[in-house]
């Protein structure tokens, strides 16, 4: 009986630790779910740490494109201060001429004395002598100067995006950007190549990317010229895709190309207004002086009528002027 009792005790030992086991043991859906747990967790350790790498990088490039820009911004500042004190000798190179300060003052002595001889000779007064000589010394050498530096933008302007186009064209051939601006330099037309080919020759004596640019937006102070140095300068610092960046400069300068020419669509009409009110007062002039010549003769022989032409032509010079400014329109 005590047998008995033993192998019954023995046995439900057995079968209550069997029944705990098969309660309380992992089972396999368990350990999947542990190693599936764990997995997810070191997948989630490694996301967090390549999002804290990426917000990293993120914030050096942010840093490095503000730095850049805020380079560019002190530097076109600088340029926009300069440029109010402009030198002869860098208004002559904005043009393109190839004399100096010196050959320009002695073409401007000689034009003066010129308009002056022909003042002297045509019998006209003291005064109007002196004036053709001042206009002759210091209005049209000045004129003709401003009148280069304006062409020689326009042309400049006109083929710029062209040669963006070269350099994205190359870029994306696996040609550096040096390279580039070389072919640049050699095949554009003036005065393109002229300033990509000092560019060039700045950076083979060692200038860097921002001297060059700088050096290049004094020869030619164009705000394509200062949106291609940020591109190229942003581009040096944080890296990126170059040729796209150029891309879509280049597609802006077009878009500003086209407005400009649609602006000046619609305001040639009020150039042609402004062009015939400016004219009408000479022409009128020149019918009366033909059919009454004695007509117009107190307004210049008497000092009234001297004073009453000089305030009409204040008047009209003033009338042209606001004409003028109503009709720019900066893009």
């Amino acid at each position: 009986m005590d047998r008995q009792l033993i192998i019954i005790a023995v046995l439900g030992l057995v079968g209550f630790g069997a029944l705990a086991f098969v309660l309380l043991a992992p089972t396999n859906n368990d350990k999947t779910k542990k190693r599936l747990s764990a997995l997810e967790t070191k997948k989630n350790a490694r996301r967090a740490s390549a999002a804290a790498a990426n917000d990293k990088e993120n914030k050096d490039r942010r840093r490095k494109v503000t730095e850049a820009l805020t380079k560019i911004d002190n530097r076109n500042k600088e340029a926009q201060k300069a440029k109010k004190r402009v030198t002869l000798e860098k208004k002559l190179e904005q043009a393109g001429l190839a004399f100096g300060p010196r050959q320009f003052y002695i073409g401007s002595v000689v034009c003066a004395l010129i308009l002056a001889f022909i003042g002297l000779i045509s019998g006209q007064k003291i005064a109007v002598t002196a004036g053709l000589f001042f206009i002759g010394g210091l209005g049209l050498p000045n004129w003709f100067v401003g009148y280069q530096i304006a062409r020689r933008q326009k042309k400049f302007a006109d083929e710029f995006s062209n040669a963006i186009d070269v350099i994205v064209r190359g870029v994306k051939s696996g040609l550096p950007v040096n390279e580039c601006l070389k072919i640049i330099a050699s095949e554009a037309p003036k005065p393109v190549n002229e300033e990509f080919e000092q560019l060039v020759e700045g950076f083979r004596v060692g200038l860097s990317l921002e001297q060059g640019m700088m050096r290049m937006y004094e020869r030619m102070p164009l705000q394509e010229v200062s949106f291609f140095g940020i591109v190229l300068m942003i581009q040096q610092k944080t890296g990126g895709n170059l040729a796209e960046a150029l891309t879509n400069l280049a597609g802006v300068l077009r878009g500003r190309k086209l407005m400009e020419g649609k602006i000046k669509a619609l305001s040639s009409e009020a150039k042609a207004s402004a062009m015939i009110i400016g004219a009408l007062p000479f022409l009128v002039m020149g019918a009366v002086k033909l059919s009454s010549p004695d007509y117009l003769d107190p307004l210049f022989n008497t000092p009234t009528g001297n004073f009453i032409l000089l305030g009409a032509g204040l008047w009209m010079a003033m009338g042209i002027f606001v004409m003028k400014s109503m009709m720019k329109i900066k893009v």
